[in-house]
């Protein structure tokens, strides 16, 4: 599938420009302009380059640590199954942990279950570290 980078470009200079809003937490998923990425970086899915992501770190107002979601069945050490997510089967893809500023973020979607969270964490945590 061919990547539409000129319209992102576009849409990421008119996010940029706007004043960031959202007031965020972990453990909430969001949906969020991630883009049109290289290769095999994880992609906004959406015609607006967005996605669902959790909010996995929050280090200040404008930004955290997020993982995004997948609505394709996957399997292995760098995914994890995490439930119905508006009503679609959702995996979050470990090995996409990415930075963001919270002008990214754009509609809250729910939070995440407390005990749930903390088995992401630790998913990740081992995803990163596994030699």
């Amino acid at each position: 599938m061919k990547k539409d980078f000129w319209k992102w470009h576009s849409e990421k200079e008119r996010i940029n420009e706007t004043k960031g809003t959202a007031l965020f937490h972990e453990r909430e998923v969001w949906w969020c302009a991630l883009g049109a990425n290289i290769g095999f970086e994880q992609d906004g899915g959406q015609k607006d380059f967005e996605r669902p992501v959790v909010i996995l770190k929050k280090f200040n107002l404008d930004a955290c640590l997020i993982v995004p979601l997948t609505g394709k069945p996957k399997q292995g050490i760098y995914y994890l199954s995490v439930g119905k997510i508006e009503n679609r089967n959702a995996v979050a893809v470990l090995s996409q942990v990415r930075f963001i500023d919270r002008k990214r973020l754009k509609n809250k979607i729910c939070t995440m279950d407390e005990k749930l969270f903390n088995q992401l964490v630790q998913s990740v945590v081992r995803a990163s570290f596994s030699i």
